[in-house]
């Protein structure tokens, strides 16, 4: 969650299957044996050319789902995902380059609910208003990532 100036930066990718375009929070999977610290600082700028400074660990937001797969299959998945908060110090906005995501952007806050997002937006927005003590929000059933909220 980079916030400043009341805009949140958020990427773009197109969301598997139907290719409809979806935003994000900068962020994505840990390499093997990789520190979450280390990932939220490499995917941060590889998605937006912005090199971040680590603020706070806004929370741990946990989903279990059975995901389709090809061929009449299903994975049993577990995603765990740290939100943390980071001030840009470095680098300037650009696309990422060979990756998931097409697009970076600074959008205003109040416009958020406006875009077409996908549900950790939402979630990550409420870590960095609520600040919870347990560092999770209830969840909702309109708040549950759909599979494709995995990038």
């Amino acid at each position: 969650m980079c916030v400043r100036d009341g805009r949140l930066l958020l990427a773009c990718g197109k969301r598997e299957g139907d290719g409809i375009p979806e935003w994000t929070l900068p962020g994505g999977g840990m390499w093997h044996g990789e520190d979450p610290y280390d990932t939220v600082l490499r995917e941060v700028e590889e998605e937006t050319g912005y090199r971040i400074e680590v603020t706070g660990l806004l929370g741990v937001h946990s989903r279990h789902a059975t995901i389709p797969r090809r061929l009449g299959r299903s994975v049993d998945h577990h995603g765990v995902r740290l939100v943390y908060e980071g001030r840009v110090i470095g680098g300037e906005l650009r696309p990422e380059i060979g990756g998931s995501t097409d697009l970076a952007a600074w959008h205003d806050l109040a416009a958020v609910s406006d875009l077409t997002r996908v549900g950790l937006v939402d979630i990550g927005l409420r870590l960095w208003r609520e600040r919870p003590v347990a560092g999770r929000v209830p969840q909702d059933r309109d708040q549950l990532s759909t599979p494709e909220d995995e990038r």
